[in-house]
């Protein structure tokens, strides 16, 4: 869900941005089928997530989120995430965001092979309405955030989720900021081991 970040967190190793974005349809043991560089991409990604659920600016942000949606904060939190860095890209990284949208889609297509067949439909999807680039805008997690309601097995409350977003948006760009220096700090330490 927080595609972008995922890349972004996953540093400028191609296997492990590629690992990063597909993290969400890796299931099981590692491997799980995939050739090891990858397999460590996904072990990054569940690091990623593993560390944001405990951060306390995470924990914060799902608290924002109202009891209606509060079951679902997690997944709302990492929409927001993205559309944060997407919205403030200049700010983060040096390259323009539909440059560097273009090269995450590009290393994807490059390893399909390598990924699941489950997935290979969602990614050139991705790529085709070029999700990441669109997170930078409201629409864009309106967007999201719709299609994930409707995807979903039972009635949920993603759809016009953003309302949480906006009705708190200091809030959310406050515990952003403070997640996103320690996450980047948290996976560099844990690039370099």
């Amino acid at each position: 869900m927080n595609f972008l970040a995922h890349a972004l967190l996953a540093g400028e190793a191609p296997h492990l941005i590629v690992g990063g974005v597909v993290g969400d349809w890796i299931k099981g043991h590692l491997p799980a089928g995939l050739p090891d560089d990858l397999a460590k991409g996904v072990a990054l990604h569940r690091a990623i997530d593993h560390f944001a659920e405990t951060h306390p600016a995470f924990c914060h942000s799902r608290s924002r989120v109202s009891p209606a949606r509060r079951r679902y904060a997690g997944v709302l939190v990492d929409v927001f995430y993205d559309h944060l860095l997407a919205r403030d890209w200049a700010t983060i990284h040096p390259q323009p965001l539909h440059e560097y949208c273009a090269t995450v889609y590009g290393l994807i297509e490059a390893r399909l092979p390598d990924l699941p067949a489950d997935s290979h439909l969602a990614l050139k999807l991705m790529a085709k309405e070029d999700w990441l680039s669109s997170y930078a805008q409201i629409e864009g997690i309106t967007d999201v955030l719709a299609r994930m309601s409707r995807r979903a097995r039972q009635p949920n409350p993603l759809a016009q989720g953003e309302q949480e977003f906006l009705a708190d948006v200091d809030g959310f760009t406050v515990d952003f900021y403070e997640w996103l220096g320690d996450t980047r700090e948290f996976c560099r330490q844990w690039r370099d081991k």
